[in-house]
């Protein structure tokens, strides 16, 4: 079962940055598109974020121009660099495969306040 592992969440102030990583337990980045999503409390889960094996990425529009999402192949680890973090940014990030058919990881809390 592939198992995934994020960190890199934490309290910053509006207007900061985080980088989020997901280190995944197998090599699946070849053939599945990786995608990050955030859960706001009272919220549904959403995907803000998507990257193709290809390389081609998507965002949702509430944070394009401020998310990138990118990867590292050899270290099976994906990011999520956040800029010009907003307060309705702050929710637990997860990443999953695009369609978000794998186990769930722990996921890891972003709080934008000042």
């Amino acid at each position: 079962q592939v198992q995934l592992v994020e960190s890199g969440g934490g309290l910053v102030q509006p207007g900061g940055s985080l980088k989020l990583s997901c280190r995944v337990s197998e090599n699946i980045f070849s053939f599945n598109a990786m995608g990050w999503y955030r859960q706001a409390p009272g919220k549904q889960r959403e995907l803000v974020a998507r990257l193709t094996p290809g390389g081609s990425t998507n965002y949702a529009d509430s944070v394009k121009g401020r998310f990138t999402i990118s990867r590292d192949n050899p270290k099976n680890t994906l990011y999520l660099q956040m800029n010009s973090l907003k307060p309705e940014d702050t929710a637990v990030y997860y990443c999953n495969a695009d369609g978000g058919y794998l186990a769930w990881g722990q996921g890891t809390q972003v709080t934008v306040s000042s």
